[in-house]
């Protein structure tokens, strides 16, 4: 029988209006390929490069998950495409090299998440890279597929990087109050934030912005509230191209981007969530920019083209011409 890992479902407090991911007791799906695949895939934008790096994947029961789909249309789309509906999910982090610095885009899962993830330090060492290299950390959002990687247990994982954050994250997620009003369930979420966040919080290595700030020349964030209240998007810019680093806009495309009306239960707002995305889709469409996405299937970097009444995704083309200097 095929076993699905749950990883999170959302409750909703009705009196306080809270909403938080809460774990459902699931086994670990058995591990589908006997073999490691690469875990990273480099890119140029300008004269920026640009590495995908993949945390793993994880099955997610697309019919438990998505909301404010019509009957059968979840099944129906994910057909087309030749696929169940326990959908593969990705967890992609990506890394820029850019002015000396070595920055990360998200940190992946940590231990949290089950034995499929976990990969994101080895695909990083496999791009040539140690985890104590790494000089800053842009978090799209303080859910723990993204910042469980901060820590492993009582280490930290990337000692000499400052992490950025937009400071609603930060306010939402390490207030003990939240906490408080949120269901029993709930609470574990915030306890988890506090371990992978907070330590780095102490050390004085988080660093916060609110809304659209540059933080680094070419670098940029993008408020993008909906699936967290300080959900963020970061654009990178060199030499005339663009990529806008997406985060959690895009949970399943091959069922949000025909529909981007379709919203996930980890949504705080749904209504926010699924105007962000109409907005982001409509804007990366206009501007013929390159985007990138935490759980589009890796490597995630591709572009959006219109398709009737939605969007389709082309995923950017392959390229191996790497070549040794004589």
């Amino acid at each position: 029988m095929k076993r699905t890992l749950l990883a999170a479902l959302m409750a909703a407090d009705v009196a306080t209006g809270f909403v938080a991911p809460v774990a459902v007791a699931a086994e670990a799906p058995p591990t589908k390929l006997s073999r490691y695949q690469a875990g990273y895939h480099h890119f140029k934008i300008g004269d920026v490069e640009v590495a995908a790096l993949s945390d793993g994947t994880l099955p997610i029961p697309t019919l438990k998950l998505l909301t404010n789909a019509r009957p059968g249309e979840v099944a129906s789309r994910l057909a087309d495409t030749h696929q169940t509906t326990d959908v593969d999910a990705s967890v992609n982090a990506y890394l820029i090299r850019a002015g000396g610095r070595l920055i990360l885009l998200d940190a992946g899962t940590g231990e949290l998440y089950g034995p499929t993830l976990n990969k994101l330090e080895a695909s990083l060492r496999a791009a040539g890279v140690t985890p104590e290299q790494i000089t800053d950390i842009l978090i799209t959002h303080i859910h723990t597929d993204h910042t469980g990687g901060l820590m492993d247990g009582k280490r930290m994982v990337f000692p000499n990087a400052t992490v950025h954050l937009e400071q609603k994250e930060v306010a939402y997620w390490l207030n003990p109050q939240n906490r408080a009003r949120a269901p029993e369930a709930a609470r574990k979420y915030f306890d988890e934030a506090s371990a992978k966040v907070q330590p780095y919080v102490d050390a004085g290595k988080v660093k916060t912005f609110s809304g659209a700030t540059t933080l680094f020349a070419g670098i940029r964030s993008i408020a993008a509230p909906g699936h967290t209240p300080g959900h963020t998007f970061y654009a990178l810019e060199s030499k005339g191209e663009k990529l806008v680093f997406w985060g959690d806009l895009v949970h399943v495309a091959e069922v949000q981007m025909p529909n981007p009306g379709v919203t996930i239960v980890f949504d705080v707002d749904p209504k926010a969530a699924a105007a962000t995305r109409r907005q982001a889709f409509a804007d990366a469409v206009r501007n013929r920019y390159w985007v990138a996405a935490d759980h589009v299937s890796f490597p995630g970097v591709g572009h959006l083209r219109r398709d009737g009444s939605g969007y389709r995704w082309i995923p950017m083309s392959y390229v191996n011409d790497h070549h040794e200097a004589k």
